[in-house]
């Protein structure tokens, strides 16, 4: 689960991070007010979506009036207008791709004086299962080509779970930034309260892009993005009740609800799985053959048939799908079940597009009788590669 800036930061700041005075608008006439709350001379005005790059997106509409989605503003009028201009519109950037996203809110604060701008992002290295510290004295909006081009100017280590956040570690940042006097006490203390908020919040990625050293000498968190471990949402009551449910996919809202994993991607063929190992293989066997996986869904072990229809429904509800697969192997979870499911799914949403469904394990024959006795349009394979082969040649005759 994502949270924008503005959450982002007044939850650093109760952790005692270094944040400016910043204020959320959700109407355009609330912006004057606001930004007169605050001590200028300088504002900055942020669109607020779940998406990295707005300083370098643009917005769709010709009329905006504005090319990015961070606006400076040297007066209370300034930030009104520009708060305006990007309320309501679509902002696209790298990350939003090109349907971009919809700016519901913006975010004024009091601008800074920058002296230097470091990048920093604690996450979980996958590789060693520890939490690991991500920094670079290249911050701002170029990460990306430093990270392609300069490696060698990102330093990046793990914290060892069995001693924690020492001092050590902030030491070792703030050398590498070439930080001096007391701004390294700085980075030492704001270190690791970073790192106790990303243990204590089950966070899954934090970035400071950038940190910056203010016009007074002291480190300043500018800019954040946080995620979060949805499995572990239900710990933290204060978190849930940030999620912004118009910045998610509809069809991973929806999947959410009946307890379905789904994660929507970019091809063409929408694939109904039990198991998460078997839907990444599944996935892996349609690139293999020349095509693109739309989603990734995992009905789980003990799925009923409500819970194949809806998973079927969502999956026939994005218009980027040619063709699906169903790869079913029945352990805990009876193929007839799945069978049930999508023939039921079926009938009630229509089927306009070529169906492939695999079974095996549980109750393989009832569910292949089923699919047979429905009359429905599916074409029958015997194994994965089997499967595979069939919806890429089905989808490619389209």
């Amino acid at each position: 689960m994502n949270i924008h800036e503005y959450q982002a930061k007044a939850l650093l700041r109760s952790y005692g991070a270094p944040v400016s005075d910043g204020r959320v608008v959700l109407k355009a006439d609330e912006a004057k007010i606001a930004a007169s709350e605050m001590d200028g001379p300088l504002w900055v005005v942020k669109a607020q979506i779940h998406a990295g790059g707005r300083g370098k997106g643009h917005f769709k509409e010709a009329d905006a009036g504005v090319t990015g989605g961070v606006r400076m503003a040297k007066s209370v009028e300034e930030a009104e207008k520009e708060a305006k201009a990007m309320l309501g519109r679509t902002l696209v950037t790298k990350q939003t791709g090109p349907a971009g996203k919809q700016v519901n809110r913006v975010y004024i604060e009091d601008g800074s004086e920058i002296k230097n701008e470091f990048y920093l992002a604690i996450l979980v290295d996958r590789q060693t299962s520890q939490i690991s510290f991500v920094a670079s004295t290249e911050g701002g909006m170029d990460i990306e080509e430093v990270a392609a081009s300069t490696p060698e100017k990102i330093i990046s280590f793990s914290v060892d779970p069995a001693t924690g956040y020492q001092g050590f570690h902030g030491r070792r940042i703030a050398f590498n930034l070439g930080l001096s006097g007391k701004q390294i006490k700085q980075c030492v203390t704001l270190m690791g309260n970073l790192f106790r908020m990303f243990v204590e919040k089950d966070m899954e990625m934090l970035e400071i892009n950038p940190l910056i050293v203010s016009g007074s000498g002291d480190l300043k968190c500018l800019d954040a993005k946080m995620g979060f471990d949805g499995n572990a949402i239900y710990r933290h009551s204060d978190i849930s009740e940030l999620r912004d449910t118009t910045e998610e996919d509809p069809k991973e809202l929806e999947a959410s609800k009946h307890d379905l994993n789904y994660i929507a991607l970019d091809g063409e063929i929408g694939c109904m799985v039990n198991g998460a190992g078997l839907a990444m293989a599944t996935m892996d066997i349609i690139k293999l053959y020349g095509a693109e996986p739309a989603n990734f869904l995992d009905v789980g072990g003990g799925a009923t048939k409500e819970k194949v229809t809806e998973a079927f429904k969502i999956i026939t509800s994005d218009p980027q799908v040619k063709g699906i697969l169903v790869n079913i192997f029945g352990g805990i979870m009876r193929c007839d079940v799945i069978a049930e499911g999508v023939v039921a799914a079926v009938k009630e949403v229509g089927l306009k597009v070529p169906l492939v469904v695999r079974l095996e394990g549980t109750n393989v024959e009832k569910g292949k009788k089923i699919i047979n006795e429905s009359d429905l349009n599916v074409i029958a394979a015997n194994d994965l590669k089997d499967g595979a082969q069939k919806i890429v040649a089905a989808v490619n005759e389209i």
